[in-house]
């Protein structure tokens, strides 16, 4: 049975790869080990972002405390792992804001605090970052065509895409773009 932080990380992981561009990412990888350049010291690492324009590594970490907002102290580890890699930066996933102190690590370390709600799923979640917020909503739909369905899907910055769904028991459907 998978654990409730695992399936909070791995939700996190996904979340954070669709959303890369948003971040500067090229790409978002998963666990891996990475070794210290000034320690020597071999750190595993939940997730790592490869940025953009650099190829530099961003670390990523997700703590899936409910009830506890992240403290300095937990940012400092964070910070260190950047600083001794080498990496460009980092992103901390976690369901509350952070303590004042942890804003004040994160600043200067370069991280980037990410919120997203401790029982998100990847179809619903809510995550917050940087100036945006990103919302996933699913609901099941029993949807009953006695005639003709037009969808109209919006987008922004593109024309409308209109869908057109005609029951085949009540109406000619060579022309259906969807199932009846």
């Amino acid at each position: 049975m998978t654990k409730t932080w695992e399936t909070y990380e791995d939700v996190a992981r996904q979340l954070l790869a669709e959303s890369r561009a948003h971040f500067g990412l090229a790409e978002v990888q998963g666990k891996q080990s990475v070794q210290g350049k000034r320690s020597k010291a071999t750190w595993e690492i939940e997730a790592k972002g490869v940025d953009t324009d650099t190829g530099q590594i961003v670390i990523i970490e997700r703590r899936r405390y409910p009830k506890k907002r992240l403290n300095q102290e937990a940012l400092g580890g964070l910070a260190w792992r950047i600083h001794d890699t080498g990496a460009k930066g980092g992103i901390m996933v976690s369901p509350l804001p952070l303590q004042e102190g942890a804003k004040k690590v994160a600043a200067a370390a370069r991280v980037t605090h990410v919120q997203l709600n401790a029982d998100a799923t990847p179809r619903e979640f809510t995550m917050r970052f940087l100036d945006q917020i990103r919302v996933g909503f699913a609901d099941d739909a029993n949807l009953r065509i006695t005639e003709h369905l037009t969808i109209t899907v919006q987008r922004p910055g593109q024309p409308d895409e209109v869908i057109e769904i005609v029951d085949e028991n009540n109406g000619p459907a060579a022309d259906a773009a969807g199932p009846s």
